[in-house]
């Protein structure tokens, strides 16, 4: 494919090469970088939205500050594009997210610019603030740089860092990128607040000498701000809350004008002593007409075509999981009026887009806040509620002291249903659903179900709706469905009971979750083989089908349990069942399935699942290794 011209991008290696630019030269190395990142998506798909929207900020910091001895910290790290272009990546940009190639976030083991992992939001300023610190006790020298969104800057871990820098008082420099746009539209008091900081652009000039910059002015010129900031008391001004956390606030300033950008960074690097907030106004997909017009501001694209801008997805007939349980819980809520969905600023993500256009006074998106979003939840089942809290398996365990406390142990009725379960692919390791099973299914008086194709998570939607005797969790899987038909309406199903697919001999496979297909090709094979399985469909971490499971052991040589999680979910409760009554005495055979003790860097889900040892032949593999068969001694 034709690709840029980048005349003054191609004289750019690593940042270094930045500091003989002139500021004009700054400004066309701005729009030859936004050009190449464009580019660079279009091949890859990917975050394409944030990236743009922080171009001229990515330039600008790497012109001032002095990066890797300059730690900078990207919030959520999926800005990060223009950045790995800028520091010796370049060549590999249209490896993005791709098995072997560049992550798509910041990660440490990549690149010596990438000083912190940052794939989850919300961490930046704890993260600076440590760098800060250990740079003050002999650790790696060099100032401390956080890049948080708006959206971000929504969760209570940025505050609670924020509160922590302010009293300790050293350097530390937060540029708040303010787009007025996280992947959602931004919600909440915060988000009406930083509006209204820039709501009257005309005040901004003056508002900025009388606020944050006025410790950085020459001192001839610092009485006379000062005057004018008594001027101003008792009126709304800029910056008033970052003060009172014991930052200089600086801005709000243009994130697209480098001539704004460029001399406010140059002062607060010479001159600053303490923490400062640096508030950076941009916009979301800023440069590319389809993202700047998209909902979502170009958030995440697959692969498309530069000039159009249409995406190349490849149709399938399967419904998406995630729709398939929004339907469904819409259907659910036609007929209870106390169905109510909670999400944590993933409204399109977890399909309760859908739900708030049919239920707008019944849906609740809390902002990037996953501990307040479940006990937000416990809170409604308190007063009568049946809240869905639909949250990705990934960013749940953000919230995981809520789940134990304010929702387990008081057997609040919260339903959670756990999107992107599994290996989720070009995400890679952060962004996997890999231990949601194993930490829920610990937890008393907890149901974890998980749907082995979209038809089974239309019932078990149904299940938890009906459910109100405790908490109550099903998970799925990115992506589409299988394909299966469908049924018109959920049907609640038995807590704790299993389903038995095929009837064999030897040995049976149990199931949790979407393996199922894998071990069906795999029973295949193997009663291709000679050997039939007994194939069943667990349904339930917790309870176990107890009745079924020590049956099945009575009745085969070998059991072997498949599951997408991490050791200690359902395999783990499986074992101890069947050690707790002696099965193992009578000579069973017992494996289990789960993801390797690894964290798993992105591919392709086949690709993730094939490392895992988790696809069909291995399944194959591992009943013959169990039973002690070669394929040589097999009956084709």
């Amino acid at each position: 494919m034709d690709r840029p011209v980048t005349p003054t991008l191609d004289r750019v290696k690593l940042p270094s090469d930045m500091k003989r630019l002139s500021d004009r030269e700054l400004h066309a190395l701005a729009g030859e970088l936004r050009a190449e990142t464009i580019s660079a998506v279009s091949v890859t798909g990917g975050h394409l939205g944030a990236g743009l929207g922080v171009v001229e900020l990515t330039v600008a910091l790497h012109a001032v500050f002095d990066a890797p001895r300059d730690k900078i910290i990207w919030d959520v790290g999926h800005q990060c594009y223009p950045h790995k272009i800028l520091t010796g990546r370049r060549d590999r940009i249209r490896t993005l997210r791709t098995e072997g190639g560049l992550s798509g976030f910041t990660k440490r083991s990549e690149s010596p610019y990438d000083p912190f992992g940052a794939a989850h939001s919300s961490t930046s300023i704890s993260a600076a603030l440590g760098f800060a610190m250990a740079a003050d006790l002999g650790g790696d020298p060099g100032d401390a740089v956080a890049v948080i969104g708006d959206g971000s800057m929504s969760a209570g871990m940025a505050f609670e860092a924020m509160n922590n820098a302010g009293a300790l008082k050293r350097r530390l420099f937060v540029v708040l990128n303010d787009n007025e746009m996280s992947i959602a539209p931004p919600v909440g008091a915060l988000s009406s607040y930083l509006s209204r900081l820039y709501a009257q652009a005309p005040f901004q000039e003056f508002k900025q000498a009388a606020k944050g910059m006025v410790s950085l002015l020459p001192e001839p010129l610092q009485e006379g701000a000062r005057r004018a900031k008594e001027m101003l008391k008792g009126m709304t001004v800029g910056g008033t809350m970052f003060e009172e956390l014991g930052f200089s606030y600086v801005g709000p300033i243009d994130g697209h004008d480098l001539d704004q950008l460029l001399p406010v960074l140059r002062t607060l690097k010479a001159r600053a002593t303490g923490p400062v907030l640096i508030h950076v106004i941009t916009k979301k997909g800023k440069g590319y007409a389809p993202a700047e017009m998209a909902a979502d501001r170009g958030h995440a694209r697959a692969k498309f075509d530069v000039l159009t801008g249409e995406q190349k997805k490849t149709p399938s007939n399967a419904p998406s999981y995630t729709k398939v349980f929004a339907e469904s819980l819409v259907r659910e809520a036609e007929s209870d009026s106390r169905i109510v969905g909670v999400t944590a600023a993933m409204p399109d993500g977890t399909g309760l887009d859908l739900f708030a256009g049919r239920f707008p006074k019944r849906m609740f998106d809390v902002g990037i806040a996953e501990q307040h979003a479940v006990t937000f939840s416990a809170g409604l089942a308190a007063g009568g509620m049946k809240p869905f809290c639909a949250i990705y398996s990934t960013f749940l365990q953000r919230g995981y002291d809520q789940v134990v406390h304010d929702v387990a142990i008081q057997r609040l009725p919260v339903r959670f249903a756990i999107d992107r379960a599994g290996l989720v692919g070009a995400d890679g390791a952060t962004h996997a659903g890999s231990f949601d099973t194993a930490f829920l299914a610990n937890l008393p008086g907890f149901v974890v179900m998980a749907a082995a194709d979209e038809a089974e998570l239309v019932h078990m939607v149904a299940t938890a709706a009906a459910h109100d005797e405790g908490p109550i969790a099903f998970r799925y899987p990115r992506g589409e469905g299988m394909g299966v038909e469908m049924p018109a309406r959920g049907i609640p199903l038995q807590i704790g009971k299993g389903r038995v697919l095929q009837e064999g001999n030897r040995v049976a496979i149990l199931s949790f979750g979407t393996r199922l297909s894998e071990v069906l090709k795999a029973a295949e094979a193997l009663t291709a083989r000679g050997l039939q399985p007994t194939i069943v469909d667990a349904r339930f971490a917790k309870p176990l089908d107890r009745e079924l499971i020590l049956q099945l052991a009575r009745h085969h040589e070998a059991l072997i349990t498949v599951e997408e999680g991490a050791v200690g979910g359902f395999g783990s409760h499986v074992a101890q069942l069947l050690a707790e009554e002696a099965v193992f005495d009578r000579g069973l055979k017992y494996r289990s399935m789960v993801l390797p003790d690894i964290f798993i860097d992105q591919a392709s889900p086949e690709t993730m699942y094939k490392v895992a040892g988790m696809n069909a032949p291995q399944i194959e593999a591992k009943v013959l290794e169990t039973l002690g068969i070669g394929v040589v001694g097999l009956r084709t």
